[in-house]
Formats: C-alpha cells, sequence, structure tokens
C-alpha cells in the first residue's frame, strides 16, 4: 500500500498518554516513513468536520521528542459521535440535514488522507470504524489505525490501556495530601471520588498503589501518626455490591475507635442506585453525544457521603475528586514503555494497510496486535476476584461477598 499522507486526531476524555503518543506516531513516522506527510486535526473529530487542521512541519518532528513530557494533548480533545447527528447540528458542526459520517468522509477525501491515527477509547475507536465502513461503502479506502487511551483500563479485550497506569499513580499521589486532611475534625469522614464510569479498576489500582506508598514511610502513634488514620477504610467500585447499613455499621467502629474513615470511590460505584433515585424524585438526568450519564452532574461522592455521614457521626465531610489531576499528567516510564511498543506497531500496521487497535489482545494470548474494530468495546469490568485485591480488601476489613464480580 502506498502512504502519502496521514493524520493524527485525539479524542474523548484525556488520559497520561496523548501528548505521548502523538509524539511517538510522529518520531516513528520521521525514522520508516520520512516522506509521508503528517496532519493533525484539532480537537478531535470536531476539527474533521469542520476541516480544522495542522500540518506536521519539519521543526515539529525535529522537536517531537518534547511532547514525552507533557500530559493532555498538543492537538485537542472534543467528545463528538458521528452518528449521534442531532447533536453534531446543535453544536454547529454540520448544517441541518448533513451527516456528519458523510461530512467527515468527504473532508478526508479533500485532504487526501490514506492513514487515519484514532487515539481514544472505546467510544473513539468504533467511531472510526464506523467512519471506515462509510467510506468503504462508498469507494474510499482509508486504514484505520487506533491506540487505546482510557484511564480506566476497561476496553475489551486489550489487556492494558495506555494512560491507566499513570492514572493510578498520579491517584495515590492526590490521596497523599488529601488524606492529610485526616484530622482537620475530631471526626472526619474524606471520600476520594476516582474516576470510572463502568469499571472499578482505578479505583482499585491506585488504592494499592497508595497503600504501598504507606509501605515506605515512617510512623509515630504516639503524637497521632499513625498509619490507621492515613489508611483507607474502604473501597467502593461498580462490580461489587455495596450493603450501605452493614458498611457504616463497620465504618462506625473505625470512626469511634481513631477519629476519621477515608474511602476511595470509584465514581461509578451504586450509579443505577443514585440515578434510579433522582428520576424516581422528579430530577432530569442530563447524558452525554453517547447517552453516558454525565457524572459530573450527579456527583456520586457527595451523594455517598450524605449517606455516610450521618450513619457514621461525622463532623465533617470532605468530598474530593482526583480525576482531572490524574488524567492530564505526563506519561510515567511505564506509560511510555508501552506507548513506544503501540505507536512503533501502529505505524508499521498502517503502511502496510491494516486497520485495528493496536494492543494486547487477552482473548488471542496477550499477543501485541491490530485488534480488529467489530472486538473493540468498551466497560470491561474489573476482575474483583483476582488475589491482589482480594488482599487488599482483607488488610482493610472489608468483606466482599465471594465469587462477587459484575
Amino acid at each position: 500500500m502506498s502512504v502519502r499522507r496521514v493524520a493524527l486526531l485525539t479524542a474523548g476524555g484525556f488520559a497520561p498518554c496523548l501528548s505521548s503518543a502523538v509524539g511517538g506516531l510522529i518520531e516513528r513516522y520521521t525514522e520508516i516513513a520520512p516522506d509521508v506527510e503528517i496532519i493533525a486535526y484539532q480537537h478531535g473529530y470536531h476539527g474533521l468536520l469542520l476541516g480544522e487542521k495542522v500540518v506536521v512541519s519539519d521543526e515539529v518532528r525535529k522537536h517531537a521528542g518534547v511532547l514525552h513530557r507533557f500530559g493532555g494533548s498538543p492537538i485537542g480533545n472534543s467528545r463528538v459521535k458521528l452518528t449521534n447527528r442531532a447533536d453534531a447540528e446543535k453544536r454547529g458542526l454540520v448544517k441541518p440535514g448533513e451527516d456528519p459520517l458523510a461530512v467527515a468522509a468527504e473532508q478526508l477525501k479533500a485532504d487526501g488522507v490514506d492513514v487515519l491515527h484514532t487515539i481514544g477509547g472505546d467510544d473513539t475507536n468504533t467511531t472510526a470504524a464506523d467512519l471506515a465502513a462509510y467510506l468503504h461503502n462508498n469507494g474510499y479506502e482509508l486504514t484505520v489505525v487506533g491506540l487505546p487511551k482510557t484511564i480506566d483500563n476497561d476496553v475489551v479485550p486489550i489487556r492494558q490501556s495506555l494512560g491507566a497506569w499513570t492514572a493510578a499513580e498520579q491517584t495515590a499521589r492526590f490521596a497523599q495530601n488529601v488524606i492529610g486532611e485526616h484530622r482537620s475534625g475530631p471526626r472526619m469522614l474524606i471520600v476520594h471520588e476516582v474516576m470510572g464510569r463502568n469499571c472499578g479498576w482505578l479505583t482499585a489500582a491506585s488504592a494499592a498503589e497508595y497503600r504501598r506508598w504507606l509501605d515506605t514511610q515512617e510512623w509515630v502513634p504516639e503524637i497521632g501518626l499513625s498509619r490507621e488514620r492515613w489508611d483507607i477504610h474502604a473501597v467502593l467500585v461498580p462490580e461489587l455490591p455495596i450493603d450501605i447499613d452493614g458498611e457504616a455499621k463497620r465504618l462506625r467502629a473505625v470512626m469511634d475507635r481513631i477519629g476519621n474513615v477515608n474511602i476511595f470511590l470509584s465514581e461509578g460505584a451504586g450509579l443505577p442506585e443514585i440515578v434510579a433515585q433522582l428520576e424516581a424524585a422528579g430530577h432530569e438526568v442530563q447524558r452525554d453525544a453517547f447517552g453516558h450519564v454525565r457524572l459530573d452532574t450527579i456527583n456520586p461522592g457527595q451523594w455517598f457521603a450524605k449517606q455516610f455521614a450521618k450513619k457514621l457521626g461525622a463532623e465533617k465531610v470532605m468530598v474530593q475528586k482526583s480525576g482531572y489531576f490524574a488524567r492530564s499528567a505526563a506519561a510515567n516510564a511505564e506509560d511510555l514503555r508501552l506507548i513506544k511498543s503501540m505507536t512503533d506497531l501502529a505505524v508499521e500496521c498502517a503502511l502496510r494497510g491494516e486497520s485495528g487497535v493496536i494492543g494486547h489482545d487477552e482473548e488471542q494470548g496477550d499477543r501485541l496486535r491490530a485488534i480488529e474494530f467489530p472486538r473493540i468495546a468498551g466497560g470491561k469490568p474489573f476482575d474483583t476476584t483476582q488475589a491482589w485485591f482480594r488482599a487488599l480488601l482483607q488488610d482493610i476489613g472489608q468483606p466482599v461477598a465471594e465469587g462477587a464480580n459484575a
């Protein structure tokens, strides 16, 4: 396959890999196919629909390595679903009556794009698959090679999504300062709300990372600086049922004994119950273009804090969200190695015309390959039966129903 021009876009929420992945793709093309032109659509599918793009110049190629040092995305993100015509019209991305898929396809044709690299989660990459199918059905062949980005680490069938390791590390770092607030009142409840709509992996992984940090510290319990006060006392994830009354009884005993309780809460934990309660009370629950509940309007952390505060007899309650702190961080060393392996393979697949999402395929022996788009899906549940997670819950005294997992 002859590749003359490739396009890059990043989409969806941020993760600590976007800037580095863009840099890695540019570096790899420059190394093995320097004659290939590279453009980048601004703010993902938003820029593709409006024809807003930048050309990757020789100067950018020369300094592409700098992008590995930063979080965020230099080319911008947005949440746009090309099959949601009403939303695209409402936002002024297409004219009334226009099909966003057709508009995007015509833009790619006009720009002479042979390969499209999408860096995003399951929504971003399945949207890319919709676009590639539309182009194929209309006589234009486009190779689409995606990279899996999500701090939730919940893309089927990919073992490890880009940015998730860094997000867990940064979430734990955020918690170090937040939990330092536990002595700001005599009966203090701290709820650390962690991103994770359907999957509790990030909450669990960051809790484990935080407790590894506790293992490295010295304590002076005689003055009040005790590990028990700094520890996590509950980890709540979407995959496990939450017995609020039972947990409240257990945590009340902790509060009575040491004067504080610290909870790590996945934002998706108990979400169906929260939504049902709000809708039953006549509240309209807002959703985004993909139909997902807008969690920023629900405030799960506040909801759970309210449920627990009275039952625990808390005198002071603090809810803190680590999501934006964690998701915009620069990639750590572990993620940088994963990004390098994936971007290198993404370019090789692109040059031979092989479409798919790059990842370690859990259904094919964890082999790193271009996974077929129809097999890509979101919402992979966190496996709560894993030994390390069961050991974590046992250490903090949290009971788990045997075999419980979504």
